[in-house]
This record gives structure tokens, C-alpha cells and sequence, in this order.
């Protein structure tokens, strides 16, 4: 199987994102209602991400078409992205996105896995083929900003779990924003934040891995995560300690790709999502080890069998359709 993004990989990508962000139903919403009557429809509540099953898929549907039209910017479905972005990213409508964030029971919505997924997607429009789209979701993303800016100091203890409140996976993704915009105040709150929630982890066991849900290892995304946000010099010391056995293929479970038994179960697709987001930590970790390391090759090959495992499922089931495209361009592509 072929492990690189191809046009023709690009288009398939492309034409499945195109069919779900904005297709509003079946939705999943998490709204808290602030006194009777205070609810509405999907498009309602949110003028640009209503579709995609729910508010996070939508973002990083988006996410996913601008980087497929960033890099294969003729792609037939290339018209299309360029259409539904014209129209979706107004003023207007980023205005209204801002405005479900200022409720008040909005405090903690989509943090952090939201959050991170909407700066990755800031971090994506930078500098992209229309300045207009990255211009007009400023406000957002600065939002964005000032939650972490806000939240991230009161935060004495990381969370660890296999999905969407995983804070190492949302470091990971608001750390491209931040070098992406040039704000380095918020690089070094997130470097800060990640050596003090991980600094000191060593002879991780990846116990528990996977729950029947999981998404993202919670022992790799904290490596790539600290892989992202430590200077190379000292990222090298941390990972032979977080990873000490890494060349006896220890942690074990980190080998072996997950089991899916029903991709029509939300919850069990996920594990598609894991075998996805694992090849994308292993081939980033990978390309940190020096020519010649055992441990490499090692680290390659399992990127390899996640790959393998992970890409034949993107499609199918709109459970795990509706997002898994996302998590495929993050496996294939080293510079996302």
C-alpha cells in the first residue's frame, strides 16, 4: 500500500471532506443550554462548522481540504474547496462562531481538542492562496488563543486519555499556530506548559493502552508532543528516558495496531483513528533518530503496520468517514 499523498489520494480525501462539512445531519452537539428554549439547529449555533457529525470534525474537515489545496492546488476538487471557502469564511459567519464562544457556559467548549483543531487550521490559512480566508478568521483564532492564554496556567495536571481531552495532542496542534503567526509569548506558554505537565515523565509502560475508544496513544502524542515543542538537544535525553526499551520494541502494545470489531459503533471507529495517529507520532519520532540507530527502523516499521492497518478504513462507515480523512494526511505528510 502506498504510504504518500498523491493527487489521486488528495482528490479522494477531498471529495469525502466536501460531502460532510456541510452536511448537518446526523449531528452531535454539546450545548448547555443557559435557560429554557436555548437550543437550535446545527447552523444555528454555528454559522461555518455545523456539519461533519460535530463541531471538531467540521474544523478539521476544513483544515484537511486547505492543506490538500495547498499542496495540489489543481486537483479537480480544487474548485470546489475554493468555492466553499469563499462563502463559508465571512466576517459574518466568523463572528457568529465568536459569539457561541462568549456564551457563558461556553467557557470550557471544546477544550482543548477543538481548540487545538481550530488553530492548526489558523496555522494552515497562514500564508495560503488567499490571504482573505486567514484575514477573516483572525478573530477566532485569537480567541483561541486567549482561552489556552487563560486556561493553560490554572491547569496543574496534563490528561492523559485516548481522546478528545488529551492536552498533549492540543499543544501539539496550537504550537503550528504559534510559530505560523509569529507569537512567541505563546510558543513559550506552550513549551512552559508541556515540560511542566511532562518534563519529568520517564519509563512510560503505555499501561491501559488501548481503551476501547482510544484515538490517540496517550504515550506517543506526549512524545511527539514534546518532539514539537523541546529543542532537539534536549528532545533526544527525554525520549531515551520516556522510552527506554524503545530498541526491544517496548512498550509492547505500541507495536500492534488496535482491533476494530464494527466501524459502524462511533466509538469503536476510533480505533481506526489510533492506528492513524500512531503512524503519524512513530514516522515523526522516527525521523529524529540518527542513520544507523536501531531503534529507526524499528520505529519505521511499526509506522509502516499502523499505516497499513489505518488507511484501508478512512472510507465506508460515516463514523469514522466523517473525520478519519484528517488523521490519514496527518500520517502521510511530514511537513502537517
Amino acid at each position: 500500500m502506498s504510504h504518500t499523498l498523491t493527487a489521486e489520494r488528495a482528490e479522494n480525501f477531498a471529495r469525502i471532506a466536501l460531502g460532510h462539512v456541510g452536511r448537518e445531519f446526523p449531528s452531535h452537539i454539546m450545548h448547555g443550554m443557559e435557560g429554557p428554549g436555548d437550543f437550535g439547529a446545527p447552523s444555528e449555533l454555528h454559522p461555518i462548522f455545523y456539519g461533519s457529525y460535530d463541531w471538531h470534525s467540521c474544523v478539521h474537515g476544513y483544515w484537511l481540504l486547505a492543506t490538500l489545496l495547498r499542496r495540489f492546488p489543481d486537483i479537480p476538487a480544487a474548485a470546489g474547496i475554493r468555492t466553499l471557502f469563499d462563502t463559508m469564511f465571512t466576517p459574518e459567519k466568523v463572528a457568529g462562531e465568536c459569539a457561541y464562544f462568549d456564551r457563558p457556559s461556553a467557557r470550557g467548549y471544546e477544550r482543548p481538542y477543538g481548540w487545538g483543531w481550530m488553530l492548526k487550521l489558523a496555522a494552515e490559512l497562514e500564508g495560503h492562496e488567499r490571504r482573505r480566508w486567514s484575514e477573516v478568521l483572525k478573530p477566532l483564532a485569537g480567541l483561541i488563543v486567549d482561552r489556552f492564554a487563560t486556561f493553560l496556567p490554572i491547569s496543574d495536571y496534563p490528561v492523559r486519555v485516548g481522546t478528545h481531552y488529551n492536552t498533549a495532542f492540543a499543544l501539539r496542534l496550537a504550537a503550528d499556530y504559534a510559530a505560523a503567526a509569529d507569537n512567541p509569548g505563546f510558543a513559550a506558554l506552550l513549551s512552559e506548559t508541556a515540560q511542566r505537565w511532562y518534563g519529568t515523565d520517564e519509563n512510560c509502560p503505555a499501561w491501559g493502552e488501548p481503551s476501547g475508544d482510544d484515538f490517540l496513544s496517550s504515550a506517543l502524542i506526549e512524545a511527539e508532543c514534546m518532539r514539537r515543542l523541546m529543542p532537539a538537544a534536549d528532545f533526544a535525553p527525554w525520549l531515551d528516558r520516556f522510552f527506554p526499551d524503545l530498541a526491544e520494541r517496548q512498550p509492547t502494545i505500541l507495536f500492534a495496531p488496535p482491533t476494530v470489531t464494527d466501524r459502524s459503533d462511533g466509538k469503536i471507529a476510533h480505533l481506526d483513528g489510533l492506528s492513524l495517529s500512531r503512524a503519524w507520532c512513530w514516522r515523526a519520532l522516527a525521523a529524529t533518530l540518527p542513520e544507523g540507530d536501531p531503534r529507526r527502523i524499528i520505529v519505521e516499521q511499526a509506522a509502516t503496520v499502523h499505516l497499513d492497518a489505518g488507511l484501508p478504513h478512512v472510507a465506508g462507515d460515516y463514523m469514522g468517514e466523517h473525520w478519519l480523512a484528517s488523521f490519514a494526511v496527518l500520517a502521510l505528510v511530514e511537513d502537517v
